[in-house]
Parts: C-alpha cells; structure tokens; sequence
C-alpha cells in the first residue's frame, strides 16, 4: 500500500499543486490535498482574544496557516495512520518516501520531521532499527514536511487549542510530543534550494513573508518570548546541537 501523503495548497496556487502531483507520483505517494484555510475564512476571527496566547500577536496570514495545519492534523486522526504532511512548497529528495515508510513502521514514534533549515536542532540517540532517524529534542521550524502519527496529531491539536502559535512552533513547544529528525535531512522549502546548492523546480514567493511582522504586542506576550528565547538558548549550548545536512537530489550536492 502507498504511502499517504497531505499537500496544504490554496486553490490559487496551481503551480505548487501541480509540482506536488508530480513529485508524489515520482516518489510514489498517495496525495490528498487539503484545502488551505484563508484569511477570510478564519474562525475564530482574527480580533479573537483567543489569539493572544503565544509570544507575540500573530499576523492573520499566520493564523489562517495554522489553522490549515489544524485541518491536515485532524485529517491524519480521520485516517487512523501515519501520514506525511506537506506544505505545497515541501521539496522531497529521492529518499524521502522510503525513509517515511520504514519510519512508518515503527513504535515510539510520533513526529518524524523530514526537513532542514539552516538551523541547528538538538538530537539524541540514532534510532536502533533505522539509522537514518535521530530522536529530536529541539528545533527552531519544521512543519512543511513532517510524517505524522495520530497519537502525534491529538497531542499537536491539543497544545494549539490551549495556544494558537506559528504552525511550525506547535510542534517545537508541544509537551510529550515523541519527536524524530530525519539526518540527513530528506525535505526542504523550495526557497531554501540555493542555500543547498540546488535549482528551484519552480519559483515560490512566501505569503507570510509579505505581510509585515505586527508589534511586539503587550508586555505579557515579550515575557512569554524572553522566557521561551532563555530556554532555547540554554539548550541549544548541550552537545548534539548542530545543523542537518540534506541528502540531496539527483546527482546535484547539498552542502559539505
């Protein structure tokens, strides 16, 4: 059986879609898109206090992503299995489908995080049945390209209902999460491909990016983000901090 994978796309944005559709087949994935939940469709609406929870107040672009995520986490409950979730500028290398479905396979895991950034993330031990899997303690981004387990869903559901944060720092701050990383790295965002040494397969441009950062918000929210800064910045000083390296594409070279 393939495995299932989730895209996260706007219905506007036909181009990622249809590079989706072709890496899925090319890796042979079975996709699933998720309609991804705009500004205008937000509820709560964006004036809510609900979205004063986390470190800083929240562009509603950002919002409307998490909630996208929300929609593609309760999907994997639905499908009652491991499953990957995408954002649709997620760029899979060669490997990734069949790492996700080895990881697939086993217990004690519930999120598998497939990408890399440029930022360091602290790993543990290597998994004993799978080497290319490192236990994850801490990271900085990662919610473009993860393979996700139910177990994993209700837990990421649960702390984004408590608070509604950037969907990529759900998985960061969720407690008890069972967290992997995949190293090498088997996933980048396209606009991450030259940093890697890699061609763009199309050309991305971010829609949160484009919106400008709100105010640092209210004493309340620059207490949570000191707090939080302190922690990560403590922990990122343990050995086993480093950055991931990306098996790349192809005969293309990511870098040394």
């Amino acid at each position: 059986m393939p495995l299932r994978a989730l895209v996260i796309n706007l219905p506007a944005e036909t181009a990622r879609l249809a590079f989706q559709r072709d890496q899925a087949a090319r890796l042979g994935l079975e996709l699933e898109v998720v309609p991804a939940v705009t500004v205008a469709d937000l509820s709560p609406p964006a004036d809510d206090p609900c979205w004063n929870r986390w470190q800083r107040p929240l562009r509603a672009v950002e919002m409307a992503t998490l909630m996208s995520h929300r929609a593609a986490w309760r999907r994997v409950i639905a499908l009652g299995q491991p499953v990957l979730v995408l954002e649709d500028d997620a760029w899979l290398m060669p490997g990734a489908a069949a790492l996700a479905a080895q990881a697939a396979a086993l217990a004690g895991i519930e999120h598998l995080s497939l990408e890399t950034r440029g930022r360091r993330k602290l790993l543990g031990a290597t998994h004993p049945q799978v080497p290319g899997l490192r236990r994850l303690w801490l990271d900085r981004t990662g919610a473009a390209a993860c393979l996700l387990w139910p177990e994993g869903a209700r837990k990421l559901l649960a702390r984004a209902d408590r608070v509604p944060a950037l969907a990529d720092a759900v998985p960061v701050e969720t407690p008890g999460l069972l967290r992997w990383q995949a190293a090498p790295a088997q996933a980048i965002q396209i606009d991450m491909a030259a940093r890697y040494g890699l061609t763009p397969p199309i050309a991305v441009a971010s829609a949160i990016s484009s919106v400008p950062r709100p105010a640092r918000g209210s004493l309340r929210h620059r207490l949570r983000r000191v707090a939080r800064q302190l922690w990560m910045g403590l922990a990122a000083l343990r050995p086993g901090t480093r950055r991931i390296e990306l098996r790349p594409a192809g005969a293309e070279k990511g870098p040394a």
